[in-house]
């Protein structure tokens, strides 16, 4: 079976490797793998298992399954990553995954990744794709996969430790954000999680006039979280922090964008979520 990583990436296409090959799946022939069940294996690790060995997911386990698709006949290989097949294989995931945590899965600790069946597998007559999420330490680039008990099912329909809120953010040189820690909103913070964007189906961006529409959708969003007017002065009540999947997800045909509010000249107590014009003034200077 080979593995679609697609966890969250940066504008320069940090989003580690694609595809891992695990070994073929006995017995011969097709094989369907089966949904809602839990996997001790970790496809980030690339460690090769002889064998399906699903687990209850009240055991100790780093992916879940939250359904499985099928692709149509008529290729003769598995469809790569650029793919009209794939790219609907991810979006099919991406509402699934939704509908199962309760909310849109950028919205916690969360990575989807996309599954598909070796070449020999294909070869065999397999046409499934599996839609599996982790729980990940963080919704950062370096983020690694946590080994948990307990279904991630509804994990985002109340508040939960894996919903992302207030953050810390770390500045790099030139004074742009490099990370984002997640922190109480009762401490004093500089940024907090607005929404997703969802952009629309186009080549990733490779140059400011592309990445600003990028940059506008996230606006949009702040506005709505902070109950903001989403107009010319929003640039001036707040900055923001964008983080997009990284190119090779986004030919993978994910097209969700992080929107963060980040106040970049001062910090905060408490969240900001609909605190409107008066909790956010147009700065002077």
């Amino acid at each position: 079976m080979a593995a679609l990583l697609v966890g969250c990436g940066a504008p320069g296409g940090l989003d580690g490797d694609l595809v891992d090959d695990w070994v073929a799946l006995p017995p011969p022939g097709p094989f369907t793998p089966a949904a809602e069940v839990c996997h001790e294996a970790d496809f980030a690790d690339a460690v090769p298992v002889a064998a399906y060995t699903p687990v209850d997911c009240a055991a100790p386990h780093r992916v879940e399954t939250v359904h499985v698709g099928a692709f149509p006949d008529g290729r003769s290989e598995p469809p790569p990553i650029a793919s009209a097949e794939l790219r609907t294989a991810f979006a099919d995931c991406d509402n699934r995954a939704n509908g199962y945590v309760g909310d849109n899965w950028r919205a916690g600790r969360i990575r989807l990744a996309v599954a598909v069946p070796s070449g020999p597998g294909w070869a065999a007559g397999s046409r499934w794709y599996r839609c599996d999420l982790m729980e990940v330490s963080t919704a950062e680039a370096a983020a690694t996969v946590v080994l948990r008990t307990g279904s991630l099912r509804d994990a985002l329909r109340a508040p939960s430790p894996l919903r992302l809120g207030c953050q810390q953010t770390r500045a790099g040189r030139g004074g742009v954000v490099e990370t984002l820690r997640p922190v109480d909103c009762a401490e004093r913070h500089d940024a907090e999680f607005a929404g997703v964007w969802q952009a629309p189906d186009r080549p990733y961006p490779s140059g400011s006039a592309e990445w600003a529409p990028v940059y506008d959708g996230c606006r949009s969003v702040l506005a709505r979280f902070a109950s903001l007017p989403d107009d010319g002065d929003l640039a001036f009540r707040s900055d923001m922090v964008v983080r997009p999947p990284g190119a090779g997800r986004w030919r993978a045909g994910d097209r969700g964008v992080r929107c963060y509010l980040w106040l970049a000249d001062r910090a905060v107590t408490g969240s900001l979520k609909g605190v409107g014009p008066a909790g956010l003034p147009v700065r002077t200077k």
